[in-house]
């Protein structure tokens, strides 16, 4: 006998893996540039070339016994507070080393920050759209799971909506900005009302209330947008970050999380953290990606290329007859649908060889996601096809 969630979930993919996977068989049938697959949010722009100096030369001159053995279960001090030091400089967050914990990723993070927030009874709150995995990450925790739309029209939080669901229950509430499916940045405006929402929410209720900022599109933002770094606005916040995207590693697995030293309890919630990262298995990232990362910071990937993407795909559908919201960051367009079931509509994309994600798993019917994070060219040679698509409805 085994756990039946667990079994649904393996035999199941995320729709974003189906349609990847679909794409991976129709490449083998017809050819890989026949196929204009905008499924994954898969960085195409490699690495900057600092990664690939700084991993020789720690390979070449740092001893391997030192190299390629454990760290402390909550990563390298040198490391911790070589993060902690670039936090302060760039946001003046108060960051200390004791208050960071290396991960294998921004999954590892929210799984990890969930299973130290949540007791039983608890809710987390998801503001749609929203990365689908939220689901899983906060279900598995042990929380109940609510969702509110944001705005359609600018993908801003609708106040009015989430001060009707949060409740006494309310454990945590989870942003992500730059936003995955929308590309939509949270302004200052939004998040100083959110923190002034669930300060009154947290004393009317007599519990703390926390924000989990997942910011792995942090640095992907284009035209001098600035993102708001939350816990300057907000006390309870724990931040859980990738470098993922930042330095096109998504494969190498290499993140952490931080836990804001103005944070009610802060000393107990890190060591829920590292209690959480242990039991779950999640200790001692990977060594020499720790190291890595710690000659790095501040670099970033050449991001002029997905802001090329943004501009030829958003200008070329509109043009077309699309509806979408300009995105400001992130590599994604939400676009919607020209009929209602958007499922349906991404099953006749295909027709033309085009693999888009439907919004319905993150949380948003009626809209599709194109991940733009692809060569310009396949963009060009997939247009025609966007247009006859479009067409079809008309």
């Amino acid at each position: 006998m085994f756990s039946e969630k667990m079994v649904s979930l393996g035999k199941k993919r995320s729709v974003i893996r189906e349609i990847f996977e679909y794409g991976n068989v129709r490449k083998s049938q017809i050819g890989a540039d026949n196929v204009f697959d905008f499924s994954l949010g898969n960085p195409s722009i490699p690495a900057p070339d600092e990664v690939n100096r700084t991993m020789s030369e720690l390979i070449k001159n740092k001893p391997s016994v030192e190299l390629h053995g454990y760290t402390s279960a909550q990563g390298d001090a040198g490391v911790r507070k070589a993060i902690a030091d670039d936090i302060n400089k760039r946001f003046s967050a108060g960051a200390r080393p004791e208050l960071i914990y290396m991960t294998c990723g921004a999954a590892a993070s929210l799984a990890i920050t969930l299973n130290a927030l949540i007791v039983e009874g608890d809710e987390v709150i998801l503001l749609a759209p929203f990365f689908p995995e939220y689901t899983v990450f906060a279900e598995k925790a042990g929380a109940a799971v609510k969702t509110v739309k944001c705005r359609e029209a600018d993908f801003q939080i609708d106040f009015e909506a989430l001060g009707g669901i949060i409740c006494a229950k309310t454990k945590a509430i989870i942003i992500n900005s730059p936003n995955n499916p929308s590309g939509a940045v949270l302004s200052a405006e939004t998040i100083t009302k959110l923190s002034e929402l669930l300060t009154e929410k947290s004393r009317e209720f007599g519990s703390e209330i926390y924000i989990i900022a997942d910011e792995p599109y942090r640095e992907l933002v284009y035209g001098g947008i600035e993102v708001p770094y939350i816990p300057d606005f907000y006390k309870n916040t724990v931040v859980c970050y990738s470098f993922s995207k930042s330095l096109s590693l998504p494969g190498e697995r290499i993140g952490y999380i931080f836990v804001s030293p103005d944070a009610s309890g802060c000393e107990d919630l890190y060591a829920a953290v590292c209690g959480a990262g242990r039991a779950l298995g999640y200790v001692c990232a990977p060594s020499l990606l720790q190291y890595t990362i710690k000659e790095v910071l501040g670099k970033t990937s050449d991001i002029s290329v997905y802001d090329k993407n943004r501009n030829l795909l958003y200008s070329a559908l509109t043009e077309y007859g699309y509806t979408a919201v300009r995105p400001d960051g992130a590599f994604y367009l939400f676009v919607k649908s020209p009929e209602k079931d958007a499922n349906a509509f991404c099953e006749r994309a295909k027709k033309y060889e085009i693999l888009i994600v439907p919004g319905d798993d993150f949380g948003y019917e009626g809209y599709v996601r194109i991940s733009y994070c692809v060569s310009t060219e396949m963009i060009k040679k997939a247009l025609p096809g966007f247009k006859k698509l479009i067409e079809e409805y008309r």
